[in-house]
């Protein structure tokens, strides 16, 4: 049995598969450790990923070369546009997926990755060489007494450390309902001196479709056209289903608030703080008690199986009162139940004592990511999967596994002796090289924003995403995370070169998309007809096609009918022709927006390159507030920009700190 790795990967959920399979991807020797092999990339809650900004971040993680995006494309049974009504900088994909298929297809993809090994156990204590003031991680230790050795470990412990159920008054320990919880490493990681908490969240009964009247439901179907998760995904290969939209009546809640007194949320048995943009229903009827419904949503768990998850229901209530309360929804009347909602508790470590590269400040070559960090949601959990195996990939190429042995004194890189190679070096990259360290600014990636806010905010709820949180909405859409990113990963090693040439080659035919448009030039009297009978003005003088693609109510679509050297241009195009139209006529008709938001952008980017960690003495600082000071103490940002985002510190504060820079 191998016992020494360059990373070791703790967890086997979304943040650990895609951290697990970064790491690997680009060279470095990796071990994931995993209670179940047969649960990785369990879908805990909603078997669906994507979603308002969520969705924005599956495909930055496909962009980065990521495998999120491509497993869901593979399982997913509906897929939809979410907010088509508005603007792209807020166009959101969301996919329900066949939550079976969906872990065997994870663990496909973990079979089949290279420089990647599994193991089941589960991590009861990370190992830690201490010397004078430094700490470093070297490895980790099971419950069955296996140890492994390595300069990095990411923990992607999801709700397992210290986990504990709650239905009514009942308490179960465990991480899962049915899967045991992960005791002592919380306590093995906090005695270096990292701080923890507990947080809680909650999931929804799980309800047998053939006692549902759908007669008495809304159907919602899915759509069938050209959009998927993955830039270089096949079409969804899986039937797609349909949701069913219900809604919540005064009967059903007076039948929930007769448990209220047993409720774990309001007895006094929870502590910890839920959700609150994923309340559970109880939740609803304290805060909106005038509410006379609630909307729900009831989705299939897969294409072989009667199980469906009830969307809006999420509770913790006594199982005889969730069940009774389900009875007086109409279509549910005669329900059968799987199993009741649930909430558990779990721990948790303040992400402010975390570099951006989700490394430990406290213990070096410690990397964490997903729930333990505070966040909730599969995608923010993968997003931050990719970006600690990214980096403890980058670490372990410096350092390399003798480090475990020689107590640091000794920096080799085990990859390179043993196979004669670069980290990454077939993917297209050369690790190491070129970045020490990989993050993501927040004009680059809601990833970026997701990290950044996590850093240096910290958290006081289960942090999860919205476009709202970005400032640079119109410059992270959907539609341009491979020309964000794509040559990026490519550089380190990540992406292949499969997905690089074909960026490239999307990137080509946008560009001579683009450039056609520019010099097209329009005549009135060949179009005017045509505009008017589209709803649009006509025009009183020549322009170009950039111009008429610029107005809200025409697109490539309607133009191609009436300029056939438009859609001769389009059809030049043999490979993913939709996509590649839709990328270019976002450019064409927000470029005015785009180009504003690239200059805000840059400005901010002026205050990032001011470094100011250790240039401040913040306890003796008097030229700032208290509130500030106290805040600069804890966080210890990188940059002033940084520094101008952490709640408490003011803009006069910057200008203060600005000036004693200048002096």
């Amino acid at each position: 049995m191998n016992k020494n790795y360059d990373v070791i990967v703790i967890g086997g959920g979304h943040a650990g598969c895609e951290a697990a399979t970064a790491s690997a991807n680009m060279g470095a020797r990796t071990l994931l450790i995993t209670m179940d092999m047969n649960k990785v990339g369990q879908m805990s809650c909603n078997p669906a990923v994507g979603g308002i900004a969520k969705g924005q971040i599956v495909r930055e993680i496909d962009a980065l070369g990521g495998q999120m995006g491509l497993v869901t494309d593979a399982t997913a049974i509906q897929f939809r546009m979410l907010n088509r009504s508005k603007g792209p900088a807020v166009w959101s994909p969301r996919a329900q997926c066949d939550r079976g298929k969906f872990i065997w297809e994870w663990r496909k993809v973990l079979d089949e990755t290279a420089n990647l090994d599994i193991w089941q156990d589960q991590v009861e204590e990370l190992v830690v060489y201490e010397k004078l003031a430094t700490k470093r991680v070297t490895g980790v230790k099971t419950i069955w007494g296996a140890e492994f050795n390595a300069p990095c470990v990411v923990l992607t412990a999801g709700t397992f450390l210290n986990g504990l159920m709650h239905i009514g008054r009942r308490m179960v320990k465990g991480g899962r309902i049915a899967e045991p919880a992960a005791e002592r490493l919380t306590e093995s990681i906090t005695r270096h001196g990292i701080h923890s908490a507990r947080m809680k969240t909650g999931t929804p009964v799980r309800i047998d479709k053939r006692s549902v009247h759908f007669e008495d439901m809304n159907q919602q179907d899915g759509e069938q056209d050209y959009h998927r998760f993955s830039f270089i995904g096949k079409p969804r290969p899986l039937p797609q289903l349909p949701c069913w939209e219900c809604y919540t009546n005064p009967l059903v809640h007076e039948t929930l608030r007769t448990g209220l007194a047993d409720s774990p949320l309001y007895n006094g048995q929870i502590q910890s703080i839920g959700p609150r943009y994923c309340p559970s229903i109880e939740t609803k009827l304290v805060t909106f008690p005038d509410r006379e419904q609630h909307l729900l949503f009831l989705e299939p768990e897969g294409t072989d199986t009667n199980e469906m998850y009830l969307n809006g229901f999420s509770s913790s209530l006594p199982m005889d009162v969730q069940i009774a309360a389900l009875k007086h929804i109409p279509a549910l009347r005669d329900v059968k139940v799987y199993r009741p909602g649930y909430a558990i508790e779990y721990d948790f470590f303040d992400p402010t004592q975390l570099e951006h590269s989700l490394e430990s400040k406290i213990i070096e070559g410690l990397f964490m990511a997903g729930q333990v960090n505070g966040t909730t949601g599969y995608e923010e959990a993968g997003g931050q999967g990719t970006v600690a195996g990214i980096n403890a990939a980058l670490k372990a190429g410096r350092y390399g596994c003798d480090n475990i042995a020689t107590n640091g004194k000794e920096r080799g890189n085990t990859m390179e002796r043993e196979r004669g190679i670069s980290f990454g070096e077939e993917r297209g990259g050369t690790l190491g090289k070129d970045e020490e360290v990989f993050t993501l600014a927040r004009d680059e990636a809601y990833i970026g924003v997701l990290i950044d806010d996590l850093v240096t905010k910290g958290v006081d709820e289960p942090y999860r995403m919205f476009t709202s949180r970005a400032e640079y909405r119109i410059l992270l859409r959907q539609d341009d995370a491979d020309a964000r990113l794509t040559e990026r990963a490519y550089k380190l090693g990540l992406a292949t070169r499969e997905r690089y040439d074909w960026w490239m080659e999307k990137k080509e035919r946008i560009e001579e998309i683009e450039s056609f448009c520019d010099r097209y030039a329009i005549k009135p009297k060949l179009v005017n007809s045509a505009l008017e009978a589209l709803g649009s003005t006509p025009l009183q003088y020549g322009c170009k096609l950039t111009d008429l693609i610029s107005r809200p109510e025409l697109n490539f679509e309607k133009l191609e009918e009436v300029i056939p050297e438009l859609k001769e241009m389009l059809n030049r195009t043999e490979n993913r022709r939709e996509e590649i139209a839709e990328a270019a006529e976002i450019r064409i008709k927000y470029k005015g927006y785009i180009e504003r938001e690239k200059q805000v952008a840059e400005k901010m980017h002026r205050l990032e390159n001011i470094k100011i960690r250790g240039h401040f003495d913040y306890e003796n600082l008097n030229a700032i507030s208290t509130e500030a000071r106290q805040k600069l103490m804890k966080i210890q940002p990188e940059t002033l920009a940084q520094a101008s985002r952490i709640p408490g510190v003011s803009p006069s504060d910057i200008n203060a700190m600005l000036v004693l820079m200048g002096r």
